[in-house]
């Protein structure tokens, strides 16, 4: 077992050395991936698919490296680096190049392995995708995820339908049925429905499976023809459904160590017609078992418990097996040398005793002869000689059926009798009875060095002569020719050798080996003497054909004859063709099963019967076009009749025209190495191969010179497009001049019309510029003007001003006498009031009358001042005020006289209760009076004193006279204040202004002023008893 490590290479070889699988586990070449670096490590592998030829395979790993692996053409290469794990791929798209990797991050992307770029994006599943299923089209595709599938589009890459189920429903598999247009839908509760991919219409359900036998289905496989489907789960039972009966018709129980089946897929086989047999099994231990569905009996196994198996993918034409093992390698499995021990056919059911040929037993009969003696046992002779004869009948029994075995177990006698009884072998089995009739030796490495020298000269334009519209089968019969000339030069000379292995080829075009061994063959054998008159068609063989014809029909050639029809047109044809223009798949393989089983002269009689058999319309047909005609198409034919006639010929035709007497036997390649092949005239294929070489080269010198001719001519077809571009470009060019030209005087004489509107507007700016200059000279000097209107106004209430403060200062002055005057008025009245106050109590209300009226008068003369100094604008307003305060004031007097009335009404009363006290208090009286002598001399001599300050600071009175005038103010304001009542227009400036901003008090009530009036009268005499005690203490 070979081992690749991929490494960090981008490209390699998968393999070094020619593989040569084991029939034991019959693995091909075992691929790991490791790493190199400081810390190595083990990149596995998580996905593989295999493309629509089956020779290419893609593989991704956990880090989102995706490879392709061509075993074909013994390469891997590194196509995309995704970043992230993939979780399923597909690569059989309609453009091959293409392939689907789904991620983990739920989505997928196409990639392209060519180029290497990404072709499309597609999102909208929610969960892991872990399925995709292609269209057999590759138009379409299918991705599941557990919540849902989705249909795409692959030719826009759009979501063409979404299928949504209920959370409690989860799905197991969504996929195409192989060739077919139907999707089937598999449930995780065992439901399975089947849709039709246009319309979405359902067409069927499948029934639920058995009680007995239920299992609930993880794992689905369909057969390649879409009639069959395997679904398992966990359990060791497989259910089989026929989708066309729709019911399931067998149910597969496998070995108890199966417990679970992980993973389905059956194996294609190139000659089951797609009704796939053999399925595999993949189990929980690891090992994928294959089992033949119709007997039940396991084939092979691949995987064991060390080395388990956890996904597989199978070639489409199933020549290889794909499986990532549990330790993330992946291994390619072939399936060859895994079926190598049980492709044998089985034992023939069919057991025939033949007799001996008569001439053999009279020859048998002459050598056993009975010596004659005296004795006579007759019976004891007989018996002898019947037992001699019987072993001469057995050893010549085992001669022919020596001659007659063929490798793998086969008879070619039992497989003749076998042939004439059915007309055909089973279809099943054709293909492995061919190889054991001509007994291909499958020279792998022979071959392998025969394909290696590549595509052969006189091969590499096929398809200009023969487009066949499949590239992979033109691509297979490039390779079979170029392998054929590659073994004998002949070939490549050989014009018809193309129609004689393309049905071959399109047979085997999965298999080249056989294909090439086949053709090889049939040269050898069925082709002897085709080459000796090369190029010429073999006119020997077809003499053969013509003496044979001549024989059983005479008629027929003679008709031939008389219109000038020869061999060359009604036998070479099907022969260079061997019959496959003339007949159908189904008619070429019932002739081929009876060629390849007969002599290589059954060829040419089958060439004379298809003439005999046809002979009513060929008799009809009189131009020669209708003979080219009948023998390149098909024609209404029975192939069994021509058998049948053919065996009849074989039979029938005498020795001396028989073709089997000038044709060797049958002779098998050999094992090893292909036999040379030279029957033909050397010297004129060397000739022609010289000639075709000498054409070659000269063919060659005319290309070159042609190539250089067209290059010359490319050369000057460029240069006269260039130069008549060069033209057209100064045409333009000079088109273009004068279009500019013309709009160049019509743009001056626009600038002109533009220069005299400009000129007009600027006249009409100049006159209006005169006009605006001439309003601003006459605004300015406006401006001025009353700019010194504005100064001489300033100027006069500057004077006004100074007028003012000059009157400001008279009136201040005037203030100030007045204010002397008054202090001295209030000096006097207080020497007066003392005065009074010595009089006594009987006098002190005549002597406050007195006090109020000259503090009346003083008020009076401080309002007037301050009336003075007011502002003429506020009088009209003072004097409505004063009127209205006037009104409330005698309001108040009046009210103030009711209340004083009361009050001297009780005083009179009280007045009586005093004078008892009045006789007590007298004594007290004397001294009082004594004390207001002292006190009078002391204020006198206090006055003295003041007078004499002022006159020392008569610079400064107001500093130190103040504190006494307001002494004095407070002392007045002790007075009564009935007299205060009795005029407003007496009143202090001070009072009037509180009395202002009191308006609102003086409609306090009646009882409040009496209070105040009574502790006004208290406090005045408290303080006149004050300061006729104070003298006292001055003198003392």
């Amino acid at each position: 077992m070979q081992s690749t490590d991929l490494g960090n290479k981008e490209s390699g070889k998968i393999w070094h050395r020619k593989p040569s699988p084991a029939t034991r586990d019959g693995i091909i070449v075992n691929i790991i991936h490791n790493t190199s670096g400081y810390h190595p490590k083990v990149l596995r592998f998580l996905n593989v698919a295999f493309d629509g030829t089956g020779d290419c395979l893609i593989a991704g790993d956990h880090q989102g490296n995706i490879y392709v692996f061509d075993l074909h053409g013994n390469r891997f290469n590194l196509v995309q680096r995704t970043a992230q794990a993939s979780t399923a791929l597909a690569f059989n798209l309609r453009r091959k190049s293409e392939f689907l990797v789904a991620l983990a991050d739920y989505s997928i992307k196409c990639f392209d392995t060519v180029t290497k770029e990404l072709v499309s994006w597609m999102r909208g599943h929610e969960s892991s995708v872990f399925s995709i299923s292609v269209h057999a089209s590759g138009k379409y595709a299918i991705t599941t995820s557990s919540d849902t599938a989705q249909l795409w589009d692959l030719d826009t890459f759009q979501r063409k339908r979404k299928l949504n189920i209920r959370q409690s429903v989860g799905i197991q598999k969504v996929f195409f049925l192989p060739l077919s247009n139907t999707i089937l839908s598999c449930f995780k509760d065992n439901s399975i429905f089947a849709w039709e991919c246009d319309t979405l219409f359902c067409k069927y359900q499948l029934p639920a499976p058995p009680e007995s036998s239920s299992i609930l289905y993880k794992v689905f496989a369909v057969t390649r023809d879409g009639r069959i489907l395997a679904a398992g789960g966990k359990s060791n039972h497989l259910h089989l459904w026929c989708l066309e009966a729709r019911q399931l018709f067998r149910i597969i129980q496998m070995p108890t160590k199966v417990r679970a089946i992980r993973h389905l897929e059956f194996l294609p086989d190139s000659f089951d017609a797609g009704s796939n047999q053999v399925l595999g099994v993949l189990s929980q231990d690891g090992i994928m078992r294959f089992i033949n569905m119709q007997t039940c009996k396991l084939l092979f196994e691949i995987g064991s418990l060390d080395e388990g198996i956890s996904s597989s993918a199978i070639s489409p034409h199933g020549r290889y097996i794909a499986s990532i093992m549990e330790n993330g390698s992946l291994n390619i499995y072939s399936v060859q040398a895994l079926t190598q021990e049980i492709n044998k056919p089985p034992p023939p059911l069919v057991k025939v005793i033949e007799d001996l040929p008569k001439n053999k037993l009279s020859s048998s009969d002459l050598k056993m002869k009975v010596t004659s003696g005296r004795v006579q046992q007759p019976a004891k002779s007989r018996e002898s000689k019947m037992q001699t004869r019987i072993l001469k009948q057995d050893l010549t029994g085992d001669f022919e059926s020596k001659k007659n075995e063929l490798p793998d177990g086969l008879n070619k006698k039992r497989l003749q009798i076998l042939l004439k009884g059915y007309g055909e072998y089973p279809t099943k089995y054709r293909m492995f009875i061919w190889r054991s009739l001509l007994q291909l030796p499958e020279n792998h490495t022979a071959f392998s060095t025969l394909i290696d020298k590549g595509t052969h000269v006189a091969f590499l334009n096929l398809q200009k002569k023969y487009p066949i519209k499949s590239r992979k089968l033109l691509r297979v019969l490039q390779r079979t020719l170029s392998a054929l000339a590659h073994w004998s030069v002949i070939f490549s000379d050989t014009p018809y050798l193309p129609l004689l292995a393309f049905p071959f080829v399109k047979l085997f075009q999965n298999n080249q080996l056989i294909c090439f061994e086949v053709i090889a063959t049939l040269i050898i054998n069925w082709c002897q003497h085709w080459f000796e008159y090369f190029p010429n068609p073999p006119i020997n063989i077809l003499s053969m054909i013509e003496n044979v014809l001549a024989f059983h029909d005479e008629e027929l050639l003679q008709h031939f004859i008389d219109h000038d029809i020869t061999s060359q047109l009604y036998a070479w044809p099907l022969l260079e063709t061997v019959f496959s223009e003339v007949l159908t798949r189904e008619e070429w393989l019932k002739l081929f099963d009876n060629i390849f089983s007969n002599h290589p002269s059954f060829l040419l009689m089958t060439v004379v019967a298809y003439n005999i058999c046809s002979r009513t319309p060929l008799l009809s047909c009189n131009l020669k076009d209708d003979f080219e005609f009948f023998f390149h198409h098909r024609n209404n034919l029975d192939i069994n009749v021509v058998i049948r006639q053919v065996y009849h010929l074989m039979e029938t035709t005498p020795t001396d025209i028989h073709p089997d007497s000038m044709l060797n036997v049958f002779v098998a390649l050999t094992k090893g190495q292909y036999p040379v092949f030279n029957q033909y005239p050397k010297f004129i294929v060397d000739y022609q191969t010289q000639e075709r070489e000498r054409i070659r080269n000269d063919e060659l010198d005319y290309l070159r010179e042609r190539q250089t001719v067209e290059d010359m001519q490319a050369k000057v077809d460029q240069q006269r497009v260039e130069d008549e571009a060069w033209y057209q470009k100064q045409e333009l060019l000079r088109k273009a001049e004068e279009t500019r030209r013309e709009m160049l005087l019509q743009e001056e004489e626009k600038m002109i019309q533009q220069r005299q509107r400009l000129a007009a507007v600027k006249r009409e700016l100049k006159v209006k510029e005169m006009h605006l200059q001439d309003a601003a000279r006459r605004r300015f000097l406006k401006l001025q003007q009353d700019q010194q209107e504005m100064e001489l106004r300033r100027l006069d209430d500057e004077i006004g001003r100074k007028n003012l403060t000059e009157n400001q200062e008279a009136v201040a002055k005037e203030m100030r006498a007045d204010a002397d005057a008054y202090r001295r008025k209030v000096d006097l009245e207080e020497h007066m009031f003392h005065k009074l106050t010595e009089a006594g109590e009987t006098r002190s209300q005549k002597t406050q009358k007195v006090i109020k009226e000259n503090l009346a008068k003083a008020e009076q003369a401080c309002l007037n001042t301050d009336w003075q100094i007011q502002s003429l604008h506020k009088q009209k307003c003072d004097d409505l005020q004063r009127n209205k305060c006037y009104q409330e004031v005698a309001k108040l007097l009046r009210e103030n006289r009711r209340k004083e009335i009361e009050i001297i009404n009780a005083m009179v009363e009280e007045e009586a209760k005093k004078w008892k006290e009045a006789e007590g208090k007298e004594f007290r009286l004397r001294s009082a009076k004594k004390a207001s002598a002292l006190s009078d001399a002391s204020r006198k001599w206090f006055l003295e004193q003041e007078i004499n300050a002022a006159v020392e600071h008569a610079e400064n009175p107001c500093h130190k006279e103040e504190p006494r005038f307001q002494n004095e103010q407070e002392d007045s304001s002790c007075l009564p204040r009935t007299s205060q009542l009795n005029d407003s227009s007496e009143m202090d400036p001070s009072t009037q202004i509180s009395l202002n901003r009191r308006a609102v008090e003086w409609d306090t009530t009646g009882q409040n002023l009496i209070k105040k009036v009574r502790n006004l009268r208290q406090r005045l005499t408290a303080r006149a008893r004050h300061r006729c005690q104070t003298p006292h203490l001055l003198a003392a």
